[in-house]
């Protein structure tokens, strides 16, 4: 039992100084695992282990998806990032595609302009207003960041 409570320690402390997805935490643990092995028998014996640890912490309600997804897509939109580069960052985290599209459609219906709003933080922390630039160049990186034609040029003022 030392072994099972020395890893379900190390998640804990892990989810103390991060926030992470359900998938995330389990790479997490396994790398820390692979680490820590001195052979394949205890290595395999230390993997078992993994779903006690994660259905404990998920009972304490330290792991949850939604919770992550909610909190991820707030603090990417305030960051200036668009819905696909969320989306995208999200799958990568391990998060279900239902439980992001649930979360992005409940954040739409709750934030109306927020795409909106988070390409002009966006066009503002890449100096994209800045009138020396060629207008292809900006509306190419509005484009790479996932933002839809559309909104770039209401941003950049386009006619």
């Amino acid at each position: 039992m030392h072994q099972k409570s020395y890893l379900l320690k190390y998640a804990v402390d892990y989810l103390s100084k991060y926030n992470s997805s359900k998938k995330n935490l389990i790479r997490v643990i396994k790398s820390k695992i692979i680490r820590i092995s001195k052979s394949e028998f205890e290595k395999k014996q230390l993997f078992t282990y993994i779903s006690y640890v994660i259905e404990e912490l998920e009972k304490n309600n330290l792991v949850n998806d939604e919770f992550f997804t909610q909190n991820k897509i707030l603090s990417l939109s305030n960051q200036g990032k668009s819905k696909i580069f969320i989306f995208n960052y999200l799958i990568n985290k391990g998060i279900d595609k239902e439980i992001i599209e649930m979360q992005l459609d409940e954040f739409d219906h709750k934030n109306d302009d927020w795409e909106k709003n988070s390409a002009l933080i966006f066009a503002k922390k890449n100096k994209l207003f800045d009138k020396n630039k060629d207008m292809q160049k900006k509306l190419g990186k509005m484009s790479r960041a996932g933002y839809s034609y559309e909104i770039s040029k209401e941003i950049l003022k386009v006619d």
